[in-house]
């Protein structure tokens, strides 16, 4: 099963691409980042975004895709705009009829590294470690977009054997 991850963003958005082995290791497809340019209107912006997540979408095939969620941004301006950014990334993941997943930090530090307090680097150096990485990912927005998908995988996993629990129970 082939994940997209992505940390959205105006002008840069991470994203990585992670397949699921049937023994259960992951395997990292891609990763990088999507740069817009600064000339270019916010209404611009969001179609390259799109755009290029679309051909992420082409390429790579992923049947599975997670977004980190906005968290309390001071800046309102930030925070539209990272709105904005995650609108045109969930609209792209649904169009190709992805299971879609949406996280907090909080939750992918507490999935990726085990601890919600976490910092930026104990995150990144999980990542490398899970990934079989000879290096941790750069730049960080693509190293945060493949802890999302890490995260992602993990709660799907979790889902299912929840709910396969659920059935067996009923089934009792």
């Amino acid at each position: 099963m082939i994940t997209l991850g992505i940390d959205p963003g105006t002008a840069t958005t991470g994203f990585g691409i992670i397949r699921e082995e049937h023994d259960g290791s992951l395997t990292v497809l891609a990763f990088g980042v999507i740069q817009t340019e600064a000339r270019l209107s916010q209404a611009e912006r969001l179609v390259e975004l799109y755009q290029r997540i679309k051909e992420l979408i082409l390429l790579h095939h992923p049947e599975m895709g997670a977004v980190e969620k906005l968290f309390f941004e001071r800046n309102v301006r930030t925070a539209l705009s990272v709105g904005q950014a995650r609108g045109v990334t969930l609209l792209a993941m649904a169009e190709s009829q992805m299971q879609i997943g949406e996280y907090t930090p909080l939750e992918v530090k507490q999935a990726v590294a085990g601890y919600g307090g976490a910092d930026k680097n104990q995150v990144q150096q999980m990542v490398k470690t899970i990934l079989g990485l000879e290096v941790i990912p750069h730049p960080d927005d693509a190293a945060d977009a493949l802890a999302v998908a890490i995260c992602h995988i993990h709660s799907a996993k979790m889902r299912n054997l929840y709910y396969q629990d659920k059935a067996d129970n009923q089934g009792e």
